[in-house]
C-alpha cells in the first residue's frame, strides 16, 4: 500500500488529490444530471450527442494551445481562475433550474462554456502533477494516482447522482458540484511550491505549438500513441452519451439505472489505474495498452447485446478498464519522454486527441443511432476499436526499442 500511494507523501499533492477528489465526484454529478435533464426533456440520442459535443469539441481546438499556456504561466494562479469559471458555471445551472426556467438552450451553452474553461484547465493539471511530487520518479504514481481520484469519482458521483435526482431533482446536483469546486480552489490556495521559473519569451504560441506537432510526429511512439487514443476516443467513448438510452428503453430503468450502469464502467476503471498505480515502472506500458484496447472493444460490443441489467453490468468493467488504462498509460508515456519545456504541449496534444475527439464521435454516433439505433452503433464503435488495438499490437516491438532508452534516462 505504501509503495501503491508513494505520491501522497508529498504534501502538495496530498491536497490536490482531497481537493480535486471532492470536485471530481461533484462534476459526475452534473454530468450525470445534464444528460438525464436533456434526454427528459428532448427524448432524443442525438440530443445527447450534441451536448456532448458541446462540451468537448472546445477542448479539440483549443487544448493544444493551453498545453502553450500552461508552459508559459504560473500554473496554480492559472487553474485559480479555471477553477473559479467552473464554480460559476454551475452555480447559474443550479439557479435556473431551481427557477424552473431552465430551458435546452441554456444546458448546451453550459455544457460549451466549460469545453473552453477545460480546454485550458486539463493541460494545466496534467503538467502541474510533476510541480506537486517533484521528481519524475513519483511522477508515473501520480498520474495513477490522479486517474484513481477521477475514476473513483465514477463510482462515487454517479450513484449519488441517482440518488439525488430521485429524491430532489437535477438542480441540487448542480448546486452541489458548485459547492464541490470550493474544495480544490481551497486546497490551491493552501500548497507550499517552490518558485516557479521565470515564463518562457520569445518564442510565439504558434511556434511553440508546430515544435511540440513536430516532436509528436517525428517520434514514432508517440504517434503512434497518440494515434490510438484519437481512435479509441472516436469509436469507443460515445457509449457513454448513449447510456441513457440503454438505462430507459433497453433495460427498462430509470436514472438510478443509469448511475448503476455509469458506475459499473467506473469500476473497471478503478482497477485498471489501481493495478497502474503499483506498477514500478513504465516499461512494458505498450503491451497494457494493446491488451487494453481489446478489453475495451469486447466489452462494447457484448454491452451492446445485452438486454438485462446484470450482463450489462457484469461486461462494462471492461470498457472502463480498457478505456481508462489506454489514456493514463498514453499519459505516462508521453510526459516521461517529453523534454521539461514542452510537457505542457505534448500532453496537451494528448488531451485534443482523447478529450477533444470524444465529441466528434459522440455527435456522430448520436446522429447515427437516431436511424440505425444505440446498440447497432456501439457494436459498430467496438469493433473498429477492437481493429485498431490488434493493428497497434503489430507495433509494439518498434515502440518498446525506441522507449527502453528514454526510460532508462529519466
Amino acid at each position: 500500500m505504501k509503495h501503491l500511494l508513494r505520491a501522497l507523501a508529498q504534501r502538495n499533492f496530498r491536497l490536490y488529490f482531497l481537493g480535486q477528489s471532492a470536485s471530481f465526484v461533484g462534476t459526475w454529478m452534473q454530468q450525470i444530471a445534464l444528460a438525464w435533464l436533456i434526454y427528459r426533456l428532448t427524448g432524443s440520442p442525438f440530443m445527447l450527442g450534441l451536448t456532448a459535443f458541446a462540451g468537448n469539441i472546445p477542448i479539440l481546438f483549443l487544448a493544444p494551445f493551453g498545453g502553450v499556456w500552461s508552459d508559459r504561466l504560473n500554473r496554480r494562479r492559472a487553474m485559480l481562475l479555471t477553477q473559479s469559471l467552473s464554480l460559476l458555471q454551475a452555480a447559474v445551472l443550479a439557479g435556473l433550474t431551481f427557477a424552473g426556467r431552465i430551458e435546452v438552450w441554456h444546458l448546451l451553452s453550459a455544457a460549451t462554456f466549460l469545453g473552453f474553461v477545460n480546454a485550458f484547465d486539463t493541460p494545466l493539471r496534467q503538467a502541474f502533477l510533476l510541480e506537486m511530487v517533484g521528481s519524475r520518479e513519483n511522477l508515473p504514481n501520480a498520474i495513477a494516482l490522479n486517474s484513481l481520484m477521477m475514476n473513483g469519482s465514477r463510482l462515487v458521483g454517479p450513484a449519488l447522482a441517482g440518488v439525488v435526482l430521485a429524491a430532489a431533482g437535477e438542480a441540487w446536483c448542480f448546486l452541489l458540484n458548485a459547492a464541490s469546486y470550493l474544495a480544490m480552489l481551497a486546497a490551491l490556495a493552501t500548497m507550499r511550491l517552490p518558485p516557479s521559473p521565470p515564463p518562457r519569451s520569445g518564442q510565439n504560441w504558434l511556434a511553440g505549438l508546430r515544435e511540440a506537432v513536430h516532436f509528436a510526429w517525428s517520434f514514432k511512439p508517440s504517434r503512434y500513441l497518440i494515434g490510438l487514443v484519437a481512435l479509441v476516443s472516436f469509436v469507443a467513448t460515445p457509449y457513454a452519451s448513449l447510456m441513457p438510452v440503454f438505462a430507459r428503453d433497453v433495460l427498462g430503468g430509470d436514472a438510478s439505472t443509469l448511475g448503476l450502469l455509469v458506475g459499473a464502467s467506473g469500476a473497471g476503471a478503478m482497477a485498471g489505474v489501481l493495478y497502474l498505480a503499483g506498477r514500478r515502472g513504465a516499461a512494458g506500458l505498450e503491451r497494457l495498452i494493446a491488451f487494453a484496447g481489446v478489453c475495451a472493444g469486447m466489452g462494447l460490443i457484448l454491452f451492446s447485446q445485452s438486454s438485462t441489467l446484470w450482463l450489462s453490468l457484469a461486461v462494462l468493467p471492461l470498457v472502463g478498464f480498457g478505456i481508462i488504462s489506454i489514456a493514463a498509460s498514453v499519459n505516462t508515456v508521453l510526459q516521461l519522454v517529453a523534454p521539461d519545456a514542452m510537457r505542457g504541449r505534448l500532453v496537451s496534444l494528448h488531451i485534443a486527441a482523447f478529450l477533444g475527439v470524444m465529441p466528434v464521435g459522440s455527435l456522430v454516433f448520436g446522429l447515427l443511432a437516431e436511424r440505425f439505433g444505440a446498440a447497432a452503433m456501439v457494436t459498430a464503435g467496438g469493433t473498429l476499436c477492437l481493429i485498431g488495438a490488434l493493428r497497434f499490437a503489430t507495433r509494439l516491438e518498434v515502440m518498446r526499442d525506441l522507449l527502453a532508452p528514454h526510460y532508462a534516462q529519466r
